[in-house]
């Protein structure tokens, strides 16, 4: 399948989501908006009324303040299925499209130690080597976090797209979109990077191996994941790791 087909069913999946999420919004605000007609309308009571009049008006609040009722509850069930269709969502790494050949570079072993001092690499872009005690989080990162974390990332298993700091928001979006997947303890990282040589628009990694990527392959990206993710000499089961930030 075409990326660029696979990017734009994404960006409208993610549009339709949004969509939910704002009706479910609309239809609260009208729920609270009828609360208070009720409410005016129950207070329009005064005491030289009628009885029939009286009958007229608290039946009338009666049936907007109902009203309000079946909003809210609509609102709440579609509010409620917007935050939990991601616990539904299943990112499997076989899934992802992989129809490609891929040049990746074997890159030397600098070791694996753990150190807090700082660290210079032989690597610009390092892939193995000494490396802070902690790592981090998997996602999408609008920060540099540094590589003494991110190697250590590597070791576990981990595959980090480096990405340029004003690459487009369709980029961005569909490296969000490959941070969710998962593979075993191991998941994805995107993060920018200053480091990316000139002529590459994004650097894939993964312990001792790196790919550049003059433009961004989906096909290509995907491949590489598949073949290196959670490939890395350390690895923590999920039921430990759980998103990364594991010692």
């Amino acid at each position: 399948m075409d990326p660029h087909m696979d990017h734009m069913q994404m960006n409208h999946e993610a549009g339709t989501s949004y969509l939910w999420l704002i009706i479910g919004a609309v239809i609260l605000l009208l729920s609270i908006v009828a609360y208070v007609w009720a409410s005016r309308t129950q207070g329009s009571i005064v005491a030289h009324m009628k009885k029939d009049e009286r009958a007229i008006v608290k039946k009338r609040s009666r049936v907007i303040r109902t009203t309000a009722h079946a909003m809210l509850g609509v609102s709440i069930v579609v509010i409620a299925l917007y935050f939990m269709q991601g616990a539904f969502t299943k990112y499997n790494i076989a899934d992802l499209n992989a129809n490609a050949t891929i040049d990746v570079t074997d890159d030397p072993y600098y070791g694996a130690s753990h150190t807090e001092e700082p660290i210079n690499y032989e690597m610009t872009i390092p892939t193995s080597g000494p490396h802070n005690p902690h790592d981090i989080k998997f996602g999408f990162y609008t920060d540099f976090p540094g590589y003494p974390y991110l190697v250590h990332n590597l070791e576990h298993g981990d595959i980090i797209i480096y990405y340029h700091e004003d690459a487009t928001d369709q980029l961005k979006d569909h490296l969000k979109y490959l941070t969710k997947f998962r593979e075993a303890g191991a998941g994805i990282l995107a993060v920018p990077n200053k480091d990316i040589p000139e002529g590459s628009e994004v650097v894939v990694t993964a312990w001792t191996k790196t790919m550049k990527l003059a433009t961004f392959d989906d096909a290509k990206v995907g491949a590489f994941i598949q073949k290196y993710i959670n490939q890395g000499p350390e690895k923590i089961p999920a039921s430990i790791r759980q998103g990364g930030g594991t010692m």
